[in-house]
C-alpha cells in the first residue's frame, strides 16, 4: 500500500466535519423545493447531454432523510457513519435551499471525494471558495484531493500545498483543523521536493498529537532528503511495526545501509518491503555495471549534434550512488535518490580551475533502476536524465526544466 493509503478516506472523515453553522432545517409544512404553479410560465432549460449509450439512465440522488436536523448536520452525520450516499444527498438538499453557503458545497465536495468521484468534487470544492476564499472545510478538501486523493503531479502537488497554506493561515480557521491542514502540507512539500517546508509542517501536527504516524513518517522522508541520516533512520526504525508504513520504512532503512556500503543488510530491508508492498517495490532492473555504462554511451551517441558538441570536453560518467558531499554541496542538500548530477558551471561561466575537468556529468545506476520497472523503461530513463543534465549544463534551472518535462 503506498503512504497515502488509507488517509485519502481516514483524513476528511476525522477533520472536514467543522466549518459554518448549519441553517435551521425548514418547516416541515413547507416543500423543499417549490414547483411551478400549473400553467406558469417555466424557465428555459438547456437540453441535457445526449446519453453515452443506449443503456444510460439518470439515476438521482436519494431523498435527504434528515430525521428533523438541518441537512447540512445530517449530511454531517451520515458522512461520520461512512454512509457518503446519504451524506451526499442531504449536502445536495443543503446546497439547494442556499445556494450561497459555502459549508453545503464543501460538504458535497467531501461526500463527492470519498465516493471516487473527484471530478465532481473538484467542481464543489472550486463553488464553495468562489463564495467564500476562506472556508476552513473547502480548503482542506481541496489541499487533500489535489495532494493526497488524486495521482501525484507537481501542478497537483503545488494547488494542494497552496490550499494547505492558505487554510493555515486563514485566522477564521478551527484549531482543530490545523493538524489536518498541516498534515497534507507535510506530504505535498514532500511530494514536491521541499523537504525543509514539509519537516516544519510536520512539527506543526506532531506538536499536537506525538504519536502521529502520518506525521513521523513525513517528517522521516524530510529528514532522508535533508541527508539528515541517522535522524532518518532512527525515525524509520520506529515505523517498522505500523502496517500501513512498514513497507516504506524498511525500503528507506535499506536505502541508509546502501550508503554506508552494508549491501547484505540492505538487501535485507528491501526484499522486507518487496514481500509487504510488492507493486510499489518490485525487483529493480539493476544491469550489471559494465552493461549500465554501455546504455549511457549509446545514450550520449543518439543525442543531438548540438548537445553531443555541448557535451565536448564534459565526461559523462556513471556512478553507483550519489556520494555525501556532492549532496551536501548545495543548500538545502540534493536528495539522496537524484538519478543524475552536472558538477560545473555552465557553459556561458567560466571555469574557476579548482577542478579538472571542470564540468562533468554522472548518471546513478542503482537510483534510476529503482526509478522504472522494465529495461526498456531503464533506457528511456537514462535518456530523459541525460537531457536533463544537459540543461543544467546549458544554465537552466530545476523549474526551467520541470516546465518542459524534464523534472
Amino acid at each position: 500500500m503506498s503512504r497515502r493509503g488509507l488517509l485519502a478516506f481516514c483524513l476528511l472523515l476525522t477533520a472536514c466535519k467543522r466549518g459554518a453553522p448549519a441553517s435551521e432545517a425548514p418547516d416541515a409544512s413547507s416543500p423543499a423545493v417549490s414547483a411551478p404553479a400549473p400553467g406558469a410560465p417555466t424557465a428555459s432549460v438547456r437540453p441535457a447531454p445526449p446519453p453515452e449509450d443506449a443503456t444510460h439512465r439518470v439515476q438521482p440522488l436519494a431523498v435527504c432523510r434528515a430525521d428533523g436536523a438541518a441537512p447540512l448536520d445530517a449530511s454531517r452525520r451520515y458522512f461520520e457513519e461512512g454512509r457518503f450516499e446519504e451524506a451526499l444527498s442531504c449536502a445536495a438538499q443543503a446546497a439547494a435551499l442556499e445556494p450561497d453557503l459555502a459549508a453545503a458545497h464543501a460538504e458535497r465536495g467531501v461526500s463527492l471525494a470519498a465516493l471516487g468521484r473527484e471530478a465532481e468534487a473538484q467542481l464543489a470544492y472550486a463553488r464553495a471558495l468562489a463564495i467564500d476564499p476562506g472556508d476552513p472545510s473547502a480548503l482542506l478538501g481541496s489541499a487533500h484531493l489535489y495532494a493526497v486523493q488524486l495521482p501525484s503531479t507537481r501542478e497537483r502537488d503545488e494547488l494542494g500545498a497552496l490550499y494547505a497554506e492558505r487554510g493555515l493561515s486563514q485566522p477564521g480557521t478551527p484549531p482543530e483543523l490545523i493538524p489536518h491542514l498541516a498534515l497534507v502540507a507535510a506530504m505535498a512539500f514532500n511530494d514536491l521536493g521541499q523537504a525543509e517546508a514539509s519537516l516544519a509542517h510536520a512539527a506543526i501536527v506532531l506538536a499536537r498529537n506525538p504519536g502521529s504516524r502520518e506525521a513521523l513518517y513525513e517528517r522521516a522522508l524530510a529528514l532522508f532528503e535533508l541527508c539528515r541520516f541517522r535522524e532518518a533512520r532512527a525515525t524509520f526504525a520506529s515505523l517498522v511495526d505500523d502496517p500501513e508504513r512498514a513497507a516504506h520504512a524498511h525500503h528507506h532503512l535499506g536505502l541508509l545501509l546502501e550508503r554506508e556500503g552494508k549491501w547484505k543488510q540492505a538487501q535485507v530491508h528491501f526484499d522486507k518491503a518487496r514481500a509487504l508492498a510488492p507493486e510499489d517495490f518490485p525487483e529493480p532492473p539493476l544491469p550489471p555495471e559494465e552493461a549500465f555504462r554501455a546504455e549511457v554511451v549509446k545514450a550520449v551517441a543518439a543525442l543531438p549534434e548540438d548537445m553531443r558538441g555541448d557535451l565536448d570536453g564534459v565526461p559523462v560518467t556513471a556512478e553507483e550512488l550519489p556520494a555525501d558531499a556532492d549532496l551536501l554541496a548545495n543548500q538545502p542538500p540534493l536528495s539522496p535518490t537524484i538519478l543524475g548530477l552536472f558538477r560545473g558551471p555552465p557553459l556561458a561561466e567560466p571555469c574557476d580551475g579548482s577542478e579538472v575537468p571542470c564540468r562533468s556529468v554522472v548518471l546513478y545506476r542503482r537510483n534510476l533502476a529503482r526509478a522504472v520497472r522494465t529495461p526498456d523503461e531503464l533506457r528511456e530513463q537514462i535518456r530523459v536524465t541525460l537531457l536533463h543534465e544537459i540543461g543544467h549544463l546549458r544554465g537552466e534551472d530545476d523549474e526551467e526544466l520541470a516546465a518542459r518535462g524534464l523534472e
